[in-house]
């Protein structure tokens, strides 16, 4: 049997030959494993798994109430009516109008001239309405029952059915007849399960203790 032996010139066009068709598999390869990860991205119930199988989104549960302005020089000018208060604090908390004394059912606040007035929690405007002795009037209805009521205010950005989200500014503070001697201030009151309570003692309480 005679050996017959490859030509010198064939040698280097077989290794070309095997060299192509390598690169061409890991092509093909690549290619393959590439349209499967692309029709797995699609799959949106299985991308979504996660290695955490009892995963769940973290809720936050501890919202508390803001006071309706975000201005540190602001502070009460006028107290709340508290039928249980000290004698002084019942004094301040009485507004004289027309020869009349008042009870004050809100808090009146000012010390900056045109501060902001905002959202003390998420909510919705239920109403938006200007009073002659109040001024401009704005209502908000929260979760749990609450309504906040924002009066005295001025540039008002808001209006009914517009929601709102915690530190909004929704206007500015204003004047109104009825304490006109307060000069630009806000008169808020607030109303928890049809009862209109001293808005001091809400805030930076949670929302789920009240």
């Amino acid at each position: 049997m005679t050996k017959r032996r490859l030509k010198k010139s064939v040698v280097p066009f077989l290794y070309a030959m095997v060299a192509i068709l390598f690169v061409g598999s890991i092509y093909l390869i690549e290619t393959a494993i590439s349209n499967n990860s692309f029709q797995q991205d699609e799959d949106y119930d299985y991308v979504s798994e996660t290695i955490f199988e009892n995963e769940t989104p973290v809720i936050n549960t501890e919202v508390t109430i803001v006071r309706p302005y975000n201005d540190s020089n602001v502070q009460i000018v006028k107290n709340y009516y508290d039928y249980t208060g000290e004698a002084k604090d019942q004094e301040n908390a009485l507004i004289y109008h027309e020869n009349m004394y008042l009870q004050n059912s809100g808090v009146a606040y000012a010390g900056t001239e045109d501060f902001d007035i905002v959202a003390i929690l998420d909510g919705q405007v239920i109403d938006v309405k200007q009073d002659n002795l109040l001024g401009t009037i704005v209502q908000i209805k929260h979760d749990n029952d609450m309504i906040s009521i924002y009066q005295s205010l001025a540039d008002v950005s808001v209006k009914k059915d517009d929601v709102v989200t915690q530190g909004q500014i929704i206007g500015k503070s204003g004047t109104s007849n009825i304490s006109a001697d307060l000069g630009s201030h806000l008169l808020f009151e607030l109303i928890i399960k049809g009862q209109t309570v001293n808005p001091e003692n809400y805030y930076d309480k949670k929302v789920s203790e009240i």
